[in-house]
């Protein structure tokens, strides 16, 4: 049987599930929801790399992201600026984004990422 490992788990989810070489993160949005778009999506980044190394990988091992923001047309183009700095070169996933209502109105983004564990 393969062991599936999680990371700061409550009754309702984990923020990190590990299994079978593979590490699968909640969606995380940002902790001061002040901020602009690019101020949010740099403190996710910055959470996704904290979680993504307490899993043993790291950003040049994503294989995919879903990307969710509160208003597209108006958010977009930032966002993926940001986006476009913390990647890893020649290392970007499959990525989808899209618009949606979030939990909460003072929320841009929400980020999903999977990504492999390095042998």
């Amino acid at each position: 049987m393969i062991d599936i490992v999680r990371i700061d788990t409550n009754q309702r989810m984990s923020r990190v599930v590990i299994h079978d070489g593979k590490v699968y993160l909640s969606g995380l949005t940002a902790d001061d929801r002040s901020a602009d778009i690019k101020g949010q999506t740099a403190q996710v980044l910055a959470k996704i790399a904290k979680y993504l190394e307490k899993a043993g990988t790291d950003k040049a091992h994503l294989l995919t992201a879903q990307i969710w923001l509160k208003d597209i047309a108006a958010d977009f183009a930032a966002m993926n600026e940001v986006w476009s700095g913390w990647t890893s070169p020649n290392a970007a996933p499959s990525r989808a984004t899209a618009q949606c209502q979030m939990a909460s109105p003072e929320i841009l983004v929400e980020i999903v990422v999977t990504a492999a564990i390095p042998f």
